[in-house]
């Protein structure tokens, strides 16, 4: 009886949508951005769980607000992930 599922080889797709505990290797599942200010257009990294408001180091705006899980970006900010 064969299997339907490659079990050594799972696709790509799969591999992402499984928690990060359950795939073939493990990997984390956060990761670090570059968020750039709409007032001074500098560049802060922030990490994509971030726990406390970043404020901008030129202008003092804030970047991020936490909600939980993953920050939220303040409206017109931009960000590039790492």
């Amino acid at each position: 009886m064969p299997l339907t599922k490659d079990l050594l080889h799972p696709s790509p797709k799969e591999e992402r949508r499984k928690h990060k505990k359950k795939r073939l290797v493990r990997s984390p599942s956060s990761y670090f951005m570059d968020v750039k200010c709409p007032g001074c257009h500098k560049i802060t990294t922030i990490f994509s769980q971030a726990q406390r408001i970043v404020l901008c180091v030129g202008c003092s705006t804030v970047l991020c607000q936490p909600t939980g899980g993953k920050p939220r970006l303040t409206e017109g900010c931009s960000f590039q992930r790492k």
